[in-house]
């Protein structure tokens, strides 16, 4: 079910959902057409933007079960001031609707640092700050700098409610390269370094070699030919999902765009909800979720 109104005032019932996927609006990067001053992303400054999303995802942390887990997709900007529109046409990384000044403290063609100073704040806030998983991507958007690399790469951030909680590390296992051994004792000692590693990396029934997901993602972007905006590739919301919940939980998205969490969240078993400001985008992801729920009967 996706719900048509904004996160900062949406009811959502408290100890429901045992995981949250999401990839809010990033900082002065898109003009999602609801409305300068109703949407996440346009804020004045970097502290309020800031602020807006440690609002969202401490009412986001009331909602998550004792042992939830927030997964969250986001990336950086440069610094700049820039008092001219671009127009924000589809594929296209950046540009809204209105201008940008440097913040405090930066220079211009700083890199600002936003996942960090968010997931600083969140960690702040009460979050338990668990891994930063890099997310490379395969095929990034060319730039035309000259000064720096081009960057490729954005942040998923993995923070927990408590202390303990729930993640299902055989459920995004991947394939450990590069261990021959003659038994599978050997094997597994081989593979993780030896008995004193904790066994991370073994071999399982089936004869494969396994080892426990590493932090970095290589993973396609997905170009969405009915979006205007750039969607979260299926594979990235697709181990987020797979480790944060089991068949039957309840998955939240508070921004749900063109719903691709909300997708792979019904193809394996999960209950979802999603909350998005755009009607037109909530039309959308709808239309997306429906066609699973029909491919499923």
């Amino acid at each position: 079910m996706i719900l048509t109104g904004d996160i900062r005032t949406v009811d959502l019932p408290v100890e429901r959902f045992r995981t949250c996927v999401t990839s809010p609006p990033y900082w002065q990067l898109r003009d999602y057409g609801v409305g300068v001053g109703q949407q996440i992303g346009l804020d004045e400054t970097l502290d309020e933007y800031v602020a807006e999303l440690v609002g969202v995802f401490r009412r986001v942390r009331q909602a998550l079960t004792e042992d939830g887990t927030l997964w969250l997709n986001l990336g950086d900007s440069y610094a700049s001031n820039r008092s001219y529109q671009v127009t924000d046409t589809k594929h296209v990384d950046v540009g809204n609707s209105r201008g940008m000044t440097v913040p405090d403290g930066l220079k211009p063609k700083d890199l600002v640092g936003i996942p960090w100073r968010v997931a600083f704040a969140l960690q702040q806030d009460g979050w338990y700050l668990r891994s930063d998983i890099i997310w490379a991507k395969r095929n990034p958007m060319p730039e035309s700098v000259m000064d720096r690399p081009t960057r490729a790469h954005e942040y998923v951030f993995l923070l927990s409610k408590a202390e303990r909680y729930f993640y299902d590390q055989e459920a995004i296992a991947e394939q450990a390269v590069g261990a021959v051994a003659s038994n599978s004792f050997e094997r597994s000692e081989r593979i993780s370094g030896g008995l004193g590693a904790g066994l991370s990396e073994r071999w399982d029934p089936g004869n494969r070699a396994i080892r426990n997901r590493r932090d970095v993602w290589t993973i396609l972007t997905e170009p969405f030919p009915e979006a205007h905006f750039a969607v979260m590739p299926t594979r990235l919301a697709e181990l987020c999902v797979l480790a944060g919940s089991e068949r039957g939980d309840f998955v939240l998205d508070p921004f749900c765009g063109a719903g691709t969490t909300g997708l792979v969240a019904l193809r394996h078993g999960r209950e979802f909800l999603g909350v998005e400001l755009n009607p037109a985008f909530v039309a959308l992801a709808n239309r997306r979720l429906a066609e699973v729920e029909v491919a499923m009967l």
